[in-house]
C-alpha cells in the first residue's frame, strides 16, 4: 500500500485529490495538509510514500516545505510529487532542485496522477525524461544567475561525470549502458555514487545540476 500525502491550500481540490486517491484500491491517504508547516509536521509524523505537493501556498511555499520535509526524513525518504498550474513556472524548476522527483499539472486526468503516483513511488521520474529536459532548458537558458562551474565535480570520477553528463541529456539508464556498453546495474551504481558525492537526493536534482554547471548545454529556444 502507497501512503500518500495531499498538501493543497484549497480545500476542494485537497479534497479532490485525497478522495481520488482514497478510490484507488492500492493507495491510501496518510493525511491532507492545508500549507506548508502542516505538510512538515505530518510528513514526519506519518512518514508517507509520496507527497501530493502545492506550490503557491501561504505562510511556507511548496518548494521551501518540500526542502525541509527532505532534509528531516529518514531513510527511505518520501517521494515528492509537485502540482502546479504552469508546466514552465519557474517555481517548479527551483522544486526539482530541492528534491522533488517531479511535477504534473493540476488539470492531469485522473488516471495519469494515479499512474505517476505509483512511478514515483517505484522510484521512478514522473515523466518521460525530455519533459524534464524541457523545463529545464526553458528555465535555465532564462536565468541571470552565474553558473556553479565546479558545484563539487572535482570529487567525481571521469566516469560519474560521464554518466550525469547523459543524466543530464535525459537519456534513460538502459539509454546510457547502451552507449557505455556497460550494464544498467553499472550505470546505476555510478549514478549514485556521483549523487552521493554531490549530496543530490533526486535524479531531477541531477539532470539541474548538469545543466547549472555546464555539463549539458540549453537549447536555445525558438
Amino acid at each position: 500500500m502507497i501512503k500518500v500525502l495531499v498538501v493543497d491550500d484549497q480545500i476542494l481540490v485537497r479534497a479532490g485529490f485525497a478522495a481520488l486517491i482514497r478510490a484507488t484500491p492500492d493507495l491510501e491517504v496518510a493525511g491532507e495538509a492545508s500549507g506548508g508547516e502542516e505538510a512538515v509536521r505530518l510528513a514526519a509524523a506519518v512518514r508517507p510514500d509520496v507527497i501530493l505537493m502545492d506550490v503557491r501556498m501561504p505562510g511556507l511555499n511548496g518548494i521551501a516545505a518540500t526542502g525541509r520535509i527532505l532534509a528531516a526524513a529518514g531513510q527511505p525518504p518520501p517521494k515528492v510529487l509537485i502540482l502546479t498550474t504552469f508546466d514552465l513556472d519557474e517555481y517548479v524548476y527551483d522544486a526539482l532542485r530541492a528534491g522533488a522527483s517531479g511535477f504534473l499539472l493540476k488539470d492531469t486526468p485522473p488516471e495519469r496522477l494515479i499512474a505517476a503516483v505509483r512511478a514515483i513511488a517505484a522510484g521512478d521520474m514522473l515523466f518521460a525524461p525530455t519533459v524534464t529536459r524541457r523545463l529545464v532548458e526553458a528555465y535555465t537558458s532564462g536565468r541571470d544567475s552565474a553558473l556553479a562551474p565546479d558545484a563539487g565535480l572535482g570529487a567525481l570520477t571521469a566516469r560519474e561525470i560521464e554518466v550525469l553528463r547523459m543524466v543530464g541529456r535525459a537519456l534513460s539508464n538502459g539509454e546510457i549502458a547502451g552507449e557505455l556498453q556497460v550494464s544498467e546495474a553499472t550505470v546505476k551504481t555510478h549514478l549514485n555514487r556521483a549523487m552521493a558525492k554531490l549530496g543530490l537526493s533526486s535524479r531531477a536534482q541531477a539532470v539541474a545540476l548538469a545543466y547549472e554547471t555546464g555539463l549539458v548545454s540549453p537549447r536555445p529556444r525558438s
